[in-house]
């Protein structure tokens, strides 16, 4: 595909649902250029409004050879500003286009929901209150699909079904821990075509207490479950996960007000390190019955990997706890690009090396940084 190809197709494909805040007869740089600077500069390693400009002002006359910089390069002010005015959705949504354009399709479907708070953005400076993102991530094709932004971590009960409402869960099992647990939400999910699988805690206590009851109780001695178990070992830690599978649904006296409820799940896990054990057991519900103990071992398992694969890999290789970015809106749309970012360095597996030194050989290699975003230089 040409170049021009490539720019119409970002221009009309993904960013054509953004709305540019800004009054027209003041706007100097068209807001493709804004944000395919922004998302490149952060590639490279930018982790400000200031290293954005001073990137652009780096590699401005390359970058004037596929983009429009009659107006020279954007301040950081016009970064920020823009930032902090864009509508979140409306970033989110361009940004899940783009995303599942390269995620390919897979005959499994499993969607993890969580939240990350960025520790540093308070939603005014000084006031303690935190800027919470809320994510949807695909675990088999390690992107994110979508996410919103929420003041308090306590809010991802009501930022959770607008999230659903950004993404296609048709046919995908979804993946929420224990927070979003809630009735409302899996109707949500089972209304879209989708199956949950939620993790069931203290804030469920009587469903938490009757499946304790049920896998661990008097139940043991006349349900028949289905078990599955897999070893770890690895850096002097060993780990034993041992999973019981029921469909006795009927046991669980609150079930009916699950809707479509099918599968109980039961997983123990054992733990040495230095010597010492501990055991931990966790428990779920899901809708989807076609559940056996071995696949629902790995859809638990595969919630973990927004933890590793995202939040982790975000703190680490993008400093994102660090940011001190806040104003208006501008919290939610940075985090937005660092995670499209990562998605798009992440698919560059032929290059053998840490998403770290993946962002260097981008911000050295103007080759394989356009690769990357699927637009490169004409011959």
């Amino acid at each position: 595909m040409r170049e021009t190809e490539l720019r119409r197709m970002i221009a009309e494909e993904f960013l054509s649902v953004i709305q540019d805040p800004r009054v027209e007869r003041t706007r100097k740089h068209s807001l493709e250029t804004i944000l395919v600077i922004a998302l490149l500069a952060v590639i490279c390693g930018a982790d400000s409004f200031v290293a954005m400009e001073t990137y652009a002002k780096s590699r401005e006359e390359w970058l004037a050879t596929f983009l429009d910089l009659k107006g020279g390069v954007p301040s950081h002010d016009t970064f920020g500003r823009v930032f902090a005015a864009l509508n979140p959705m409306m970033l989110a949504e361009a940004f899940r286009r783009w995303t599942e354009s390269m995620a390919g399709s897979s005959k499994e479907k499993l969607i993890a929901i969580d939240g990350k708070t960025l520790r540093r953005a308070f939603k005014h400076a000084g006031d303690g209150v935190f800027v919470h993102m809320v994510s949807a991530w695909s675990s088999v094709n390690g992107v994110v699909l979508g996410q919103v932004k929420t003041d308090e971590k306590s809010n991802e009960i009501t930022a959770i079904p607008t999230l659903l409402d950004l993404i296609e869960v048709k046919s995908a099992l979804v993946t929420i821990d224990a927070a979003g647990a809630q009735i409302a939400i899996a109707e949500k999910i089972v209304d879209k075509g989708g199956d949950y699988l939620l993790t069931v805690k203290g804030n469920q206590p009587t469903l938490h207490d009757q499946m304790v009851q049920h896998f661990e109780g008097v139940g043991r001695f006349y349900n028949k479950f289905e078990r599955a178990e897999t070893h770890d070992r690895a850096h002097g830690r060993e780990e034993t996960r041992r999973v019981e599978v029921s469909h006795a649904i009927e046991e669980i006296h609150s079930a009916e007000r699950w809707p479509k409820l099918a599968t109980l799940i039961h997983v123990e896990s054992t733990r040495t390190v230095k010597g010492e054990t501990s055991i931990e057991h966790r428990y779920y519900i899901s809708s989807r019955r076609a559940l056996s103990a071995k696949k629902a071992l790995a859809a638990v398992r595969s919630h973990w990997s927004i933890e590793n694969e995202l939040h982790w890999v975000l703190d680490v290789a993008f400093c994102e706890d660090d940011s001190r970015v806040r104003a208006g809106n501008a919290a939610a749309n940075f985090s937005a690009v660092r995670q499209l970012a990562l998605g798009l360095l992440k698919k560059r597996t032929e290059a053998k090396c840490g998403i770290k030194i993946r962002r260097q050989r981008a911000g050295w290699e103007p080759k394989f940084l356009l690769q990357t975003i699927g637009l490169p230089l004409s011959d």
